[in-house]
């Protein structure tokens, strides 16, 4: 049981819940959000993995009137096949094992810069310092926009990621102000592209065809933004709760100094033991059992892989942090055709991180006392920020 500290309380009760809902009610309604929620690994990983009964095309089942109008909701995430096999297959080239592995030396180059200004000083806010600055450069030089704007991108995706759940009133304005930012921006940067193509993501979008036609302006600004927004804080929560499970498990720091080949490892318990996307919504495609419950065609799910993830089913000892846990099948990257398209690019950028941290910051590591600030949103899971400090 992990050692609370200041506001780690809520934490501990947000897991608590969730077992209490797998021991009780693995398949109930919300009737506020109009919407199953699935705690359950099993039926977690049946709903991200039939495509054809539980679709992702929201558009298909909302009324116009409710309908999100994000850019995400013009992405592929929000689409099923076949179009999203096509559209899909497009950006995929730019996250191929050999492009991915092509990218190793300049991740390891940004890493080290941003190391480099806090390792004599004996602290560092992991995410401020290393975690957020180095998924948004990468994800940045792939598209071809400017590092120099990299505080405004912050800003659009904290903005973007706190305009669902909870939301306050000012919360859901400063989403819309992101959202009509990142449309403006996305717009004029492919008026420069088509007149002056590059070597980038977005010059290639830009030219990428399917069915003969090329790809609207929505589904551009789509991408963009899916892989601007989700590229980096899928990848920035990954390496800021991998900190967190260390604070809890003080001991394995040293065991991964010694022992490197255990991060891959150690990694993939992170992305179980706290996952980054606490949950995906589905639509019930047709009418369809889940557990003892009739779902009917049109509803909405909430598969929550949060959940799914602690599931004893599944993982014994699922509340413990075991490193060399095997089998290992999480859902932190979900499951079928919408597996995180970024995953391989994420966990390269997390053992890199991680690597240079055992590399340069010495001795043990302590999470400071102050509070952590969890994220506040339905979507996702991490810290705002994580003070830490090591022997120097």
């Amino acid at each position: 049981m992990m050692q609370i500290k200041t506001n780690r309380e809520e934490i501990v009760a947000l897991y608590d819940g969730f077992r209490q809902m797998r021991e009780t009610q693995p398949v109930s309604f919300n009737p506020n959000f109009q919407a199953w929620n699935l705690y359950r690994y099993d039926d977690v990983a049946r709903v991200l993995s039939d495509h054809a009964t539980f679709s992702s095309e929201q558009n298909r089942f909302i009324p116009a009137e409710y309908r999100d109008s994000s850019p995400i909701s013009s992405s592929i995430v929000r689409m099923d096949p076949p179009r999203h096999h096509k559209l899909r297959q497009i950006v995929s080239q730019a996250f191929t094992p050999r492009m991915v592995a092509q990218m190793e030396s300049r991740i390891q180059e940004i890493t080290n810069g941003l190391l480099d200004q806090v390792v004599a000083k004996g602290e560092m806010d992991v995410i401020r310092d290393l975690a957020y600055p180095l998924p948004i450069t990468i994800i940045a030089e792939l598209l071809g926009i400017s590092t120099e704007r990299r505080a405004e991108f912050k800003q659009w995706s904290d903005a973007f990621v706190s305009g669902d759940g909870e939301a306050t009133e000012e919360d859901m304005q400063a989403s819309m102000q992101a959202m009509s930012s990142m449309v403006n921006y996305f717009t004029q940067l492919f008026e420069e592209r088509r007149a002056h193509p590059q070597n980038d993501l977005v010059s290639a979008l830009l030219l990428a065809e399917v069915d003969g036609e090329h790809l609207s302006n929505e589904e551009l600004i789509g991408f963009c933004v899916l892989l601007l927004v989700a590229g980096n804080e899928t990848t920035t929560n990954l390496i800021g709760n991998a900190i967190l499970c260390l604070d809890e498990y003080p001991g394995e720091v040293e065991r991964l100094r010694a022992q490197r080949d255990l991060l891959p490892k150690a990694l993939e318990e992170a992305l179980r033991y706290y996952s980054p996307v606490r949950l995906q919504p589905r639509w019930a495609v047709t009418e369809t059992t889940i557990g003892e419950q009739r779902i009917e065609a049109g509803q909405m799910l909430f598969a929550w892989i949060i959940s799914a993830n602690r599931d004893e089913a599944q993982f014994p000892e699922a509340d413990q942090f075991k490193i060399e846990r095997e089998p290992n099948r999480h859902l932190g990257f979900g499951r079928g055709v919408h597996f995180c398209l970024g995953a391989p690019l994420a966990r390269l950028e997390a053992k890199i991180a991680l690597n240079a941290m055992l590399d340069r910051l010495p001795g043990s590591w302590h999470v400071s006392d102050a509070p952590l600030f969890p994220i506040k949103n339905m979507s996702t899971f991490g810290i705002k920020k994580l003070p830490l400090t090591w022997n120097k």
